[in-house]
């Protein structure tokens, strides 16, 4: 596994205040949600930094080991999909290393927001729930969590107030439905401030979605 992460990254206009790290999702890379910087019309617009990670290049086992950016190994689609869970590991030291980089230029971690689709968003509910210090708010599209069940020993108090927005689409044939409601379920119920939102659409994101986000960071920034 890679050391450090290279990335993609929109700088603020004016002081830099906050910082976004949006992670994408299996096969793609930091320029896929390059365009949401400017579709989110944040307030605080101009004092954000946009942080698009690209995951290591890695064998993908469900894609007949074909090397693709992954933030881990996905080795059976099903329902609850089989994966490589230390990779998950892995990857969330990766991503704590871009907090700490933000730290380190000045911005505190309760301005640093973690969003990520599909296997992004596995890893940013990973890192948000785990981190030791707050955080700003936690985003997870088209997402699940093969951890969860780690958090009842590795859960960070410091994030158990942090919010939490999970969307998704109820004709998602990739991530099932019920698997990201099952998140939402079990965060709610161990009392996190998590917000459900569910669409008419398959493993993507809508424009509902992006003003449903948009309020979300607005409130928080």
């Amino acid at each position: 596994m890679t050391s450090e992460l290279s990335t993609i990254e929109i700088h603020p206009n004016a002081d830099h205040r906050y910082s976004v790290i949006w992670l994408h999702g299996l096969g793609a890379d930091g320029h896929d949600f390059e365009d949401i910087a400017q579709t989110l019309h944040l307030n605080a617009a101009p004092h954000c930094r946009f942080i698009f990670p690209n995951a290591p290049i890695q064998a993908v086992t469900i894609n007949g080991g074909v090397e693709m950016r992954a933030w881990y190994d996905i080795l059976v689609m099903a329902l609850e999909r089989e994966v490589d869970i230390n990779g998950i590991y892995q990857s969330a030291k990766l991503i704590e290393q871009l907090i700490e980089r933000e730290k380190n230029n000045g911005i505190a971690a309760e301005n640093i927001l973690l969003a990520g689709f599909s296997q992004g968003g596995v890893v940013a509910l990973h890192v948000g729930l785990r981190y030791p210090e707050k955080l700003a708010g936690i985003i997870a599209l088209s997402s699940y969590l093969p951890t969860i069940g780690q958090l009842n020993t590795e859960a960070s108090a410091a994030n158990k107030n942090t919010p939490i927005f999970i969307g998704h689409g109820i004709l998602d044939s990739v991530v099932a439905v019920e698997s990201g409601k099952a998140v939402f379920d079990s965060l709610h119920a161990q009392g996190y401030p998590v917000q459900w939102h569910d669409y008419l659409m398959e493993h993507s994101v809508c424009i509902e979605e992006v003003e449903h986000i948009a309020t979300f960071i607005n409130g928080i920034f």
